[in-house]
């Protein structure tokens, strides 16, 4: 059975609250809406006059964890720091929720390289999530979007260590010295993403994908470094389903004719990024068959 994707070539505060509405969910309670903050120095993160709108409208609180590497959002006073400088403390609270501690939660029993799944404390403490994505490339994974939102994005500094180095450990220090496969640590993050979405199943509390594809970099907005985009927006992508709105993301790549995608291709397919898919869709996460609903 396909599921649905909507999408809309335009990129404004208006047709980001437009295509959520369409998903036909009411995120109610307290409501967390992750988004990458950036990295200090970075360009691409999604930017406040965009999303405010909608977070304003959901009454959301900004949720984010620590990096597991060194830089400017490693510790929860640092990080603080960057929202503010990044705009989003101006918009909503912002809860940087490792900041409080971490927990364990099961993995699928298909997983092959994480024992758990350890996220941010705080998680626990909202009722309903938007997984509120940037579509761009990443230079361990590929490419990030919902998968990698809610997967590096909702693990806690200790916990993003033990997702890049396959469960072998959880030190953030010892983390980058561990042998791992590619393909390890591709899988390692969908067993992650699909934890976090049988954690909130199992506590009845709903989450609905957004992707939105513009200033689409070969780097991640965690790189302090972050070029200058290689191809044109594509649009905002939203799905019930994160590995549907993955797939979509990435099939849109594929369809792209501009000169700098042979760009972007090459650094997915390097570092066996559209595996992520396929790999969540073995999990049950979600599936890889969509129907594209242009708003």
């Amino acid at each position: 059975m396909k599921s649905k994707v909507y999408f809309t070539k335009e990129i404004t505060p208006d047709s980001l609250i437009k295509i959520y509405e369409s998903l036909g969910v009411e995120l109610i309670g307290k409501v967390g809406i992750k988004v990458s903050t950036g990295e200090r120095g970075s360009k691409g993160y999604l930017k406040k006059d965009l999303i405010a709108p909608l977070v304003k409208k959901l009454n959301g609180t900004i949720i984010e964890c620590n990096t597991a590497y060194p830089g400017a959002r490693n510790t929860k006073e640092d990080h603080m720091k960057v929202a503010e400088e990044h705009g989003f403390t101006s918009i909503a609270d912002v809860d940087i929720m490792d900041g409080d501690g971490e927990f364990k939660i099961p993995v699928p029993k298909k997983s092959k390289h994480l024992k758990y799944d350890l996220i941010g404390e705080n998680f626990k403490n909202y009722d309903s999530i938007l997984n509120l994505a940037h579509g761009k490339g990443h230079m361990m994974g590929g490419f990030g979007a919902n998968l990698k939102n809610q997967s590096i994005g909702i693990a806690s500094r200790n916990g993003k260590a033990y997702i890049h180095s396959c469960g072998q450990t959880e030190d953030a220090d010892e983390c980058w010295k561990v042998k791992i496969e590619q393909q390890d640590f591709i899988e390692s993050m969908a067993e992650a993403a699909t934890a976090v979405a049988d954690y909130l199943k199992e506590n009845n509390k709903p989450i609905v994908y957004i992707t939105v594809a513009n200033a689409i970099s070969l780097d991640c907005d965690c790189d302090c470094n972050q070029k200058d985009p290689v191809i044109k927006d594509i649009g905002i992508f939203a799905s019930l389903d994160p590995v549907a709105n993955d797939q979509a993301f990435i099939d849109a790549i594929w369809e792209t004719k501009e000169e700098g995608t042979k760009d972007i291709k090459e650094r997915i397919d390097s570092r066996k990024g559209r595996h992520i898919t396929e790999y969540a869709e073995e999990l049950g996460l979600g599936t890889t068959h969509y129907e594209l609903i242009e708003l």
